[in-house]
């Protein structure tokens, strides 16, 4: 399978790019904003394409052609406003949908937050954030694509552990990226995982054996 990686630049989908080149099992291609970025991806042996959530929906599509899934994990990051929140978080998310249809590609991987679906648990610091991924999430679960949908609770930087927890109300804890970006892997092929949105919290189960329980 050939994934197309949205937010390559970012922490968790540059782990994500990453893993998947060195795991053997999928190819990928990373979409990034800037051409030097291209070179620092092809450095490392990994394609990347440019293209922009604030773009086209034909040039996010053009540059994901021939690719088998899309993993969306890009964000407007902690430092921007609200404004910037809305165009990449929601908007930007509703584009690349629309590219993968226009594209024909069926498989769609949602990086998502902790309770997103449920309002009374959001963060209230970052309360545009939770709104742009609940609508974004909605909208993705009308569509026709093949989603799954990991709403995973604080990141950390620190080393994965390979233990997750996954269900769809989960309290509120942390994950390491690195195991988010396992668990995004895990769930290409992992048929428990279609149409299907969860919790990811670090846990005592591997991420197979956690995905099997769903």
């Amino acid at each position: 399978m050939k994934v197309f990686v949205v937010g390559a630049n970012g922490q968790i989908g540059n782990q994500l790019a990453q893993m998947i080149k060195e795991n053997g099992e999928h190819t990928v291609r990373a979409m990034v904003r800037k051409d030097e970025k291209i070179n620092m991806f092809a450095e490392n042996g990994i394609e990347a394409v440019k293209a922009d959530l604030e773009g086209s929906v034909k040039e996010i599509a053009k540059a994901a052609s021939g690719c088998d899934a899309i993993v969306f994990t890009a964000g407007s990051g902690g430092h921007t406003g609200a404004d910037k929140t809305l165009l990449i978080d929601l908007d930007g998310a509703v584009k690349t949908m629309e590219a993968a249809e226009m594209a024909g590609i069926k498989r769609f991987i949602m990086v998502s937050a902790l309770q997103a679906h449920n309002r009374e648990n959001w963060n209230e610091k970052i309360k545009p954030y939770y709104v742009a991924k609940h609508y974004a999430d909605k909208i993705l679960m009308k569509t026709n694509l093949n989603y799954t949908i990991i709403r995973p609770g604080g990141l950390l930087n620190e080393s994965g552990t390979g233990k997750i927890s996954v269900g769809e109300n989960l309290s509120r804890s942390t994950v390491p990226r690195e195991d988010v970006a396992r668990t995004i892997i895990a769930c290409l092929n992992e048929e428990h995982t279609y149409h299907r949105s969860f919790d990811l919290v670090t846990g005592e189960d591997s991420v197979s054996d956690a995905l099997k329980k769903l």
